[in-house]
């Protein structure tokens, strides 16, 4: 019997897991990219472990239960138990203390919030479940703003980083840094990828949008793609590790697969063809891999000025190119992508994706790209960003004119005459006088 108390803590909680795992939300963009922390686990564990190690784990999952194998999955649990994070877990037990600590130093999520420290304020219950998945997710991190009055006109603003303490229970601080200003002023998304870019650590950085999903077997090659930054391309080493995205909402509607097919040719054959021969790619997807240091140092990984910057991911490749970086589109890895298919959705996107390529034209990025360029790669920069919706409208504007023109040619008569005229030179030329 399930007191009325508990009734949160189980049921309606499992619930909200089961439908929000389901949804483009924040708790499944999180249970997924907490697998590059399972993957670690496995991979440290497999590099150190002995033999005799890795029998003694097996006899131990063996002892759990008789229905329990080797890949974790146990008949008597509900289905959505038998996933793969379950045989994750069920390999936990192979685990030794050490390789969660070596876990933690070479992976950390940061999840950037600005509001989060206003809802606390307001004792607003997204608190709870966003304290709940730091809780259950020990390389989370959340970073907000936090607003702080100094007087009766005056606030402070400070970028606050927190974690949860397991052994105090409770939510803690890592770190505040005092901001110049509010992050009010400019476009918000880039904003928290740049407030937040200060509390990650290592090499490579990896920004994730919240609709975004990921895969064990792809985080397992997460090692592989970065050994990429010891070699060299060229004369440079990369900068920007590019990888396709793969749209798992494509099975929703018919509409849906048509625009998961076009996602699909885009971030594969055509990145394909900008990366080589043409050598032209900048960065489309979120799933792209950073060099933190150089783009720490160039002023972050997005550009947060209202209205021109509505494409806010294409100006870190206009920057990384024009600072002399070099852009790779390897596929080692896919990361899954969540679009909204309904046909408002879609042309609501088209409209941004539009729209900000308007305003890249008026951008000083291009201005100076197009000056500085070679003759092919500035070819072939203009035909894949501006010039693409360029030739576009004149193959609209194109149509527009042929078909006023053959209405107002309909309408005058001028094609009847025409016609006419033609008909009677052809019945003169068949008809002897």
């Amino acid at each position: 019997m399930v007191k009325d108390d508990e009734i949160w803590t189980t049921k309606l909680r499992d619930l909200w897991l089961w439908a929000s795992y389901r949804g483009q939300i924040l708790s499944r963009t999180v249970r997924r990219m907490m697998y590059y922390y399972r993957a670690l686990k496995m991979l440290a564990f497999l590099d150190s472990a002995s033999e005799m190690d890795i029998r003694e784990g097996i006899r131990e999952l063996g002892s759990v239960g008789e229905d329990v194998g080797l890949d974790g999955f146990n008949s008597k649990v509900s289905p959505s138990s038998r996933s793969l994070g379950g045989a994750i877990s069920s390999l936990n037990l192979l685990f030794k203390g050490h390789e969660k600590g070596a876990s933690l130093m070479k992976f950390t999520y940061v999840v950037a919030c600005q509001i989060y420290g206003a809802q606390k304020d307001k004792k607003d219950p997204h608190t709870e479940e966003i304290l709940y998945l730091m809780k259950h997710n020990k390389a989370l991190r959340v970073a907000y703003v936090d607003e702080v009055s100094v007087g009766r006109d005056e606030k402070e603003y400070y970028s606050v980083l927190v974690k949860y303490d397991q052994q105090l229970q409770k939510e803690v601080e890592i770190y505040c840094v005092q901001l110049p200003g509010p992050l009010k002023l400019e476009e918000g998304k880039p904003e928290n990828q740049n407030h937040a870019i200060i509390f990650t650590r290592g090499d490579a950085v990896q920004t994730i949008d919240m609709n975004q999903d990921n895969y064990f077997e792809e985080a397992l090659k997460m090692r592989n793609l970065l050994e990429e930054y010891k070699h060299y391309y060229g004369i440079r080493k990369p900068t920007i590790l590019g990888v396709r995205e793969h749209i798992f909402t494509g099975s929703v509607s018919s509409l849906a697969w048509f625009m998961s097919a076009q996602e699909t040719s885009f971030v594969t054959l055509g990145h394909r063809v900008l990366t080589n021969p043409l050598k032209i790619r900048m960065h489309y997807g979120h799933p792209d891999v950073f060099d933190r240091f150089l783009f720490l140092t160039r002023g972050g990984i997005s550009k947060a000025s209202r209205v021109v910057n509505i494409s806010e991911d294409i100006f870190v490749g206009f920057n990384c190119t024009l600072r002399g970086g070099n852009v790779l589109h390897h596929e080692y890895i896919q990361v899954g992508k969540g679009r909204d298919v309904g046909l408002n959705q879609i042309s609501m996107f088209e409209d941004k994706v539009a729209s900000g390529n308007g305003e890249q034209v008026l951008s000083r990025d291009v201005y100076r790209l197009g000056h500085r360029l070679d003759f092919f790669r500035m070819l072939s920069f203009f035909y894949t960003t501006v010039g693409f919706f360029v030739n576009t409208l004149m193959v609209i504007l194109t149509v527009y004119a042929f078909l006023w023109g053959r209405l107002y040619l309909a309408l005058s008569g001028v094609e009847i005459a025409a016609l006419a005229k033609a008909t009677a030179t052809t019945i003169k030329h068949l008809v002897p006088s």
